[in-house]
């Protein structure tokens, strides 16, 4: 199995609803996103698939979030914003653009440098 990452970085506001703290506030993060992708073959260039064109997808998929207010974009409306619903509706969104026989590994989302969550299908 070969794997890749690409990593990207965005801004947003959320708030967390029914919690109790300092996150029931409204607040920002400067989020980083990790995403690994995996694939049994490689192309005939010898990649799973060229570095650019991940990115490009993780930007696309990104860029509707970034300088968003959380809770307003769809699929928040009803769903909490954390960090944990986040990687996983990045994850669901990524694997859709990728081409046939290439997966989501990974998808981790980090809100500080310390604190991350990550989301994948065993």
């Amino acid at each position: 199995m070969y794997e890749i990452r690409v990593e990207t970085e965005f801004a947003a506001a959320h708030y967390l609803r029914e919690y109790h703290g300092k996150c029931e506030n409204l607040h920002g993060h400067n989020w980083k996103v990790e995403i690994r992708l995996r694939s049994e073959v490689l192309d005939k260039t010898g990649m799973l698939m060229d570095f650019k064109h991940a990115r490009e997808i993780l930007h696309d998929v990104i860029g509707r979030l970034d300088h968003k207010y959380l809770n307003e974009v769809e699929e928040f409306k009803e769903v909490n914003p954390t960090t944990e619903n986040l990687a996983r509706i990045l994850y669901e969104e990524i694997q859709a653009r990728l081409p046939e026989g290439i997966k989501v590994s990974r998808v981790t989302c980090w809100e500080s440098e310390r604190c991350g969550a990550s989301y994948f299908k065993e």
